[in-house]
Parts: C-alpha cells; structure tokens; sequence
C-alpha cells in the first residue's frame, strides 16, 4: 500500500522520536496532544514537547480536553485517517473513537506487557528489580493496554539505569519498533496480532512525590532502586544527620566491618570522600551525590566540607 495516512496523538518527551518515525514512514495529517498546561515558577501556559515539535512543520495540532464529544469525534473523521498511533496521549481514547481509523489505533508502550500496564512503566520496572524491560507496540482496544501485541523489543535493565536514562532508551527503542510495525504494513503485511496472556499481569501506579522519601528501615537495596527510578522525578530525600535533602545517586553495601548489628536505620555509620554510608534495615546505602535545599547537586566529599562534622575518615 502507499504511504497510510496517520494520525498521532502524545505528550511528553516520550512521544517525540515515535512522531519523528510517523513523519519519516507515512503521512501525517494531524497531531493531537494535551491542551497547554501551566509550567515554571510563572505558570505560564506551556506547550506539550509534541506540539513543539509539531510546529515546526506544516501538520495541523489539536488539542481537545477530552475526545469523549460527538464533535471531537467528527474533527477526526475529518482527516480520514488510515491509522492512528498513540504514545503517552494522556487521554482515553473511546470504543467509537477506536473505530475511526480504517486500520484501528496502534499504542507504543514501554514495558513487556502484560507486565507494567498503565501510567510509570519504566519507574515501576527499575523499582521491582526487573532484570528487563522493553517496548510493545500493541492494537489498542478498550482496555487499560490490554490490546494485543504486534511487536516488541526487550533491553536489559543495567544497574546504572536511571529513570532518565532509561526513559531516553525506550523511547528510541518504540520509535524503532514503529517504524519497523508501518514499513511491513507499507509493504503489505499483515501483522499478527498476540493475545496478552492472562497471567503475569501487573499495573504500573502514577508516580507519587510521597514515594520518594527514603525509608532507611528499608532495604538498602530497595532504597537505591528507588533513588535510580526517580531520577529525574520526582527525585529521592532523606534526612541526613537532621538535614533534608535530595539524593540524586547511592549505592547499596553490606554492612561494612565495625557495623555492628542493631545499629539504628538512618544513623550515619562511615562518612568519607567515598561518600555517605547510612544504616538501613538490611545493609547499608552509600550516598554519592545530594542536593541540599536551594543548592545544587554536589558529591558526597563536597558536601562533608560543608558538614565536616560529619566526617569519619
């Protein structure tokens, strides 16, 4: 077939690569994503990074508050599309919404589902321990991404992962994966749709700020997950010898010789250049880089030169 006409609807930084491989591989007659929110310490009304994007071509924008009205419904059968790709739109899209393109809604999600549906995939992977995450590229139905998968993609989830960097990865990685899903049906395959199985399904929560707050009676390990996965937001805290702060990178360790047991969770049991060692419920985290309030993130050493009371070594 030729080229399909496209629509594509997202939001975030998440969305852009996935709208730059629709540009590259087939037509696209429209972009819908979320109306303009207020951002920054103005609250100015800031456009999405997909309708910056858009606007730097010549492809119309929508951005209706919901696509639940007959009106909205109409609007898009304007644009007669053939297909219409979904990336982190933020809005449900409706069963007679669904039915609108000839070849139905096709969803980019980052995780292997049934595993990770819902609203912080990549966060909730790093956070559980996952040894893998990846990308699906679903055919959306009513569901909360419950449709069948097209295609996939898996990548290692490395102990260094952030968040952020693990964001930035899987983004590209859908964008691969759906350049890959158009260019077949371009060539007129068709792609087989995999049933999700019912076992080993789990929802993926919104991200809550009263989550990044660091439990010491906690897991060390459990604590670093969580100051990897909410980086960049909503970024861990913790109090350090009194002081609130935010900790941007940490590392779980066995509880190191001279710890003794019973050492009280959140007590400060080494402190050195290396970084900060701080007793949990099992083990010990190893702060490396923090950000006191109003500052910016410094190393573990630099801070120890402003508190060097703390010191050990």
């Amino acid at each position: 077939m030729q080229r399909p006409k496209l629509v594509f609807a997202g939001t975030p930084d998440f969305a852009v690569p996935g709208l730059r491989a629709c540009i590259e591989e087939g037509d696209v007659v429209a972009v819908y994503t979320q109306p303009d929110r207020p951002a920054g310490r103005g609250r100015k009304l800031t456009p999405s990074p997909i309708k910056q994007a858009a606007l730097t071509t010549d492809i119309p924008v929508e951005q209706p508050e919901s696509l639940k009205s007959a009106e909205a419904r109409q609007r898009l059968r304007h644009y007669a599309p053939d297909l219409m790709v979904v990336i982190a739109y933020g809005l449900i899209l409706p069963r007679r919404v669904l039915a609108i393109p000839r070849l139905g809604c096709w969803n980019v999600h980052a995780s292997l589902l049934p595993r990770w549906r819902g609203a912080a995939p990549i966060q909730r992977a790093i956070l559980a321990g996952d040894a893998e995450t990846g990308v699906c590229l679903m055919q959306m139905d009513a569901g909360l991404d419950t449709g069948p998968v097209l295609l996939s993609e898996s990548t290692p989830i490395d102990a260094a992962d952030t968040g952020g960097s693990l964001h930035d990865r899987l983004a590209d990685i859908g964008a691969h994966v759906l350049a890959d899903g158009l260019r077949r049906v371009i060539m007129g395959e068709v792609l087989r749709a995999t049933p999700q199985p019912e076992t080993g399904a789990t929802y993926a929560n919104k991200l809550d700020k009263a989550e990044a707050k660091l439990d010491f009676a906690r897991p060390a390990i459990e604590l670093e997950r969580n100051v990897r996965a909410f980086d960049p937001w909503p970024v861990a805290e913790a109090v350090v010898a009194g002081e609130r702060v935010r900790v941007w990178q940490a590392e779980a360790r066995d509880r190191g010789p001279g710890v003794e047991d019973g050492t009280k969770p959140g007590a400060i049991v080494a402190a050195s250049k290396h970084g900060i060692d701080v007793a949990c419920g099992e083990g010990v985290l190893r702060i490396l880089k923090l950000q006191r309030a109003g500052g910016r993130v410094i190393d573990a050493a630099d801070y120890l030169n402003a508190r060097a009371g703390l010191r050990t070594a």
